[in-house]
């Protein structure tokens, strides 16, 4: 990268505060509004008490319950109404036998056989009234970022609802797809896998027309208990996206040729550098603002540049340029779109740090994937300085613990640093595995976060280079970063 240094990188919050925005809307999205009478004839159900509610929500938890004119699907009997008496009126779908003295005047009941079956049937009778395409977005690393790109180039000319940032959780399909309004002309919801089934239970609310799949890591083994159980669970995206639909994968990725393409029936495009990718990349270079590459497509080429450092971040724009071009859109409309992306938050955002050393801030989540990533830019950016490299836990990979904090210390053996600190009893299996592997450089490991700090002060300055990478609910993590920047 030519030019960086003498660019002073100002410290931003604009995306820190879009996520507390989203997280507090999360709950807010209501639903194309709906009648008593309609909705006893979706569920098949009975209307045993109460009147004509416009109902404007939806919730299958009581905790969901957080506006007047919901409704709620429960299976169990609520035992106490005083903490949904402000959202009262409410719509109770359930199958329990309530006496009429048992209900508050303000809930209007319909009682069905099976509130789980009247729940289903709610669901789908609602994304069923939209003929629209809908993208699903999977992947161990890149899936936010590439939301966030497509969504970014098609809002200019589509309404589009999105995932909002890191709000992905199973709980919020509901929220999600109550989100889809009668103008809405695109949704795009990233689909995460903590666990199998995952995939098919996102895919049952969204219905998708388009999947895509970044890449298959290592992540989330304390649930699907081992790597090849987590490439299956990926591998749900085939059986989800509807029928003649479109699938997009980084044609390069080893896991990803592991799910059996080859199964799937729809179309498939590819994304690369390889000469038989159907967008392919080449010409890749680090640029002050972040990436510059050229995109190939059908014979044709076309100049990007994007925000955001690291040869993962072209495969995300890459991702992105393919599905809005499957969506109708031109590459040199979103090629222009794609200048204005802000990068996200703790995503290998550059600062001037301490003691005028280069911070790069990557504590948004930790993956060998995205560690691997990190190290490339960190080694990309350096041009001479010194490399240091604070590692934290990773998490969410259950009994493989030991084994993937080994698998990480043999990454950082390999892309090389100058300094290694590692931060918690677990990254210490990172310090330990680099040790043994024959590393010859200054290694540091704590079990938190007081004495780093000190450490630093002390062998960093402006001819120094820190990448900091951890996981976004490690406070630890997050405030050492903060306190790493230079303050302006």
């Amino acid at each position: 990268m030519h030019g960086y240094t003498s660019r002073l990188i100002q410290i931003t919050t604009q995306c820190f505060i879009l996520h507390i925005r989203y997280r507090r809307r999360e709950c807010e999205v209501s639903l194309k509004p709906l009648s008593v009478k309609t909705l006893c004839t979706t569920v098949s159900g009975q209307l045993i008490q109460g009147e004509e509610v416009s109902i404007q929500y939806g919730a299958y938890r009581l905790k969901q319950v957080k506006h007047k004119n919901t409704v709620l699907f429960a299976e169990r009997r609520i035992m106490n109404w005083n903490q949904i008496v402000p959202y009262f009126p409410l719509v109770l779908v359930t199958e329990w036998p309530y006496s009429p003295d048992e209900l508050p005047q303000q809930v209007t009941l319909i009682r069905v056989r099976s509130s789980e079956e009247a729940f289903w049937k709610f669901v789908n009778d609602y994304r069923d009234q939209f003929r629209l395409p809908v993208v699903a977005v999977t992947g161990t690393s890149g899936k936010t970022t590439t939301t966030e790109m497509i969504k970014h180039i098609l809002t200019p000319y589509k309404k589009v609802t999105a995932t909002q940032l890191s709000t992905n959780s199973r709980t919020a399909f509901l929220h999600y797809l109550l989100s889809i309004e009668e103008d809405t002309e695109a949704a795009i919801f990233v689909t995460a896998v903590g666990a199998p089934g995952d995939l098919r239970r996102a895919g049952a609310y969204f219905k998708p027309t388009i999947g895509i799949i970044t890449n298959i890591g290592a992540h989330h083994l304390n649930y699907c208990k081992t790597p090849e159980e987590y490439i299956k669970a990926k591998g749900e995206m085939l059986e989800i996206i509807k029928g003649g639909g479109t699938l997009i994968i980084n044609a390069e990725d080893v896991n990803t040729k592991k799910i059996g393409i080859q199964k799937f029936s729809g179309k498939i495009i590819t994304i690369g550098k390889g000469q038989s990718c159907d967008f392919r990349a080449s010409d890749l270079k680090y640029r002050s603002y972040g990436m510059q590459f050229t995109v190939h497509y059908r014979q044709q080429h076309y100049d990007v540049q994007v925000p955001g450092f690291g040869e993962h971040q072209v495969y995300n724009a890459l991702a992105a340029i393919a599905t809005v071009v499957e969506l109708g859109l031109t590459i040199p409309e979103a090629v222009q779109q794609l200048k204005t992306f802000k990068q996200l938050n703790k995503q290998l955002q550059l600062f001037v740090g301490l003691n005028g050393a280069l911070l790069l801030d990557d504590t948004w989540s930790i993956t060998t994937t995205s560690l691997e990533a990190a190290l490339d830019v960190l080694n990309a950016l350096a041009n001479g300085k010194k490399r240091i490299a604070i590692i934290g836990t990773i998490t969410d990979v259950g009994s493989w613990g030991y084994v993937i904090h080994e698998q990480a210390g043999k990454l950082i053996y390999e892309k090389d640093v100058d300094v290694l600190i590692t931060i918690g009893e677990h990254a210490k299996i990172i310090a330990d595995s680099v040790v043994k592997l024959g590393f010859q450089k200054p290694v540091y490991s704590f079990k938190n976060s007081i004495l780093v700090y000190d450490l630093l002060n002390n062998i960093v300055d402006h001819n120094t280079i820190i990448l900091i990478k951890g996981d976004m609910y490690s406070k630890t993590m997050i405030e050492l970063a903060n306190n790493l920047r230079k303050k302006i």
